[in-house]
């Protein structure tokens, strides 16, 4: 039986919400923050763009997420004073994550959350992201901390997904048994794939009808899949 269900964030709890005058700011103060004086958005398309594309290849190579100052003084902005560089290595993740959008709850996310704990499930986030901020602000802004027992993130353990050592953190801090617990993400290569390696009991993909659908495998199919995140209800009855 499931009694708790570990959430990813990105494109599973939460989708990004277009709107280029918040990413164009976004952009700016990344420039600002270092220093540089070439227009926003040339420097991010020319220079850290490509930098996080290498960035990203040796993240998922490794299955680890570098610290925020590392992320910045080894790969962004090795080129620029090291010492502003670090001072300002938090704000600039921040900023480089809101340059590719608003991340805001998916439709039914929080109400769908608040009936799941209602019927007696454990719930935790397992997420790779950069920064640390992020995550800590956007769960006391929506007031949703309460709804969580354990909340794992790659930028603070620094291992990524499909790493199973990720999702036993989780289980190790909420108390749970892998064979009772179900992951809800929306990557099959990653999300799926790691959670059957961390042993755990069931999985669930998210295919909203504005991504593209994924090739499935053995290795990589889920349980089931679902089009709203609502649909969690239909699957998990009162405990």
């Amino acid at each position: 039986m499931i009694t708790t269900l570990f959430i990813d964030l990105g494109d599973t709890l939460r989708v990004i919400r277009p709107d280029e005058e918040y990413s164009r700011a976004a952009r700016q103060q990344i420039v600002d923050l270092l220093g540089e004086t070439r227009d926003a958005d040339e420097f991010y398309h020319n220079v850290i763009e490509p930098r996080y594309d290498v960035y990203r290849e040796w993240a998922l190579t490794y299955y680890c997420e570098a610290p925020e100052k590392t992320l910045w003084t080894r790969w962004l902005a090795y080129d620029y004073p090291r010492e502003r560089v670090e001072a300002n290595a938090g704000a600039l993740t921040w900023a480089y994550r809101k340059s590719k959008g608003e991340r805001v709850v998916t439709d039914g996310g929080i109400e769908t959350l608040r009936e799941l704990k209602r019927r007696g499930y454990t719930l935790g986030i397992v997420s790779d992201l950069v920064g640390v901020q992020e995550v800590d602000d956007w769960l006391d802004r929506d007031g949703v901390r309460d709804l969580f027992s354990t909340v794992q993130q790659s930028s603070v353990c620094l291992i990524r997904k499909p790493h199973p050592a990720i999702y036993y953190y989780a289980l190790q801090e909420c108390g749970a048994r892998a064979e009772e617990t179900c992951y809800v993400g929306d990557n099959l290569n990653r999300d799926i794939v790691g959670a059957k390696a961390a042993g755990l009991g069931m999985t669930v993909a998210v295919q909203y009808p504005n991504k593209k659908p994924q090739k499935v495998t053995e290795e990589n199919k889920p349980d089931h899949f679902i089009t709203h995140f609502s649909q969690l209800l239909d699957l998990f009855p009162r405990i």
